[in-house]
C-alpha cells in the first residue's frame, strides 16, 4: 500500500499582545507552550510594552497558541490580541528575540 498522505499544511500567525504582558515571564512561557505544541517561530518584547510573536505550524497548533496568548502565564493581564495570518516562511525551532 502506498502512502499518499501529504504533510499537514502549515499556517503562520503574527500576533501582537497588549496589557500587562512584560515582566511576567510572558516570552519564556510562550516559548515553552510553543515547544509543547510543536510550533515554530519567535517572540519578543516591543518598546510600547506589547509582546510580538510569530507562530508557524499546523492550523490546529497555531490556533491553540493564539488561544493561549489570550490568557498567557500566571501574572499576565491580557487586554488585546491582534492576529494577522501570513504566508509561512518555514521557520525552524522557537526563539526569544531581543
Amino acid at each position: 500500500m502506498t502512502d499518499t498522505s501529504t504533510p499537514p499544511e502549515q499556517v503562520r500567525a503574527h500576533v501582537f499582545v497588549s496589557g500587562k504582558v512584560q515582566g511576567v515571564s510572558y516570552r519564556y512561557s510562550t516559548m515553552n507552550q510553543a515547544k509543547h505544541l510543536g510550533v515554530n517561530g519567535w517572540v519578543r518584547n516591543l518598546l510600547d510594552r506589547r509582546v510580538e510573536a510569530v507562530f508557524e505550524g499546523t492550523e490546529e497548533a497555531v490556533k491553540a497558541m493564539v488561544r493561549w496568548c489570550h490568557k498567557g502565564p500566571l501574572g499576565a493581564v491580557v487586554k488585546d490580541v491582534a492576529v494577522e495570518y501570513e504566508k509561512p516562511e518555514g521557520l525552524q525551532g522557537f526563539e526569544i528575540r531581543r
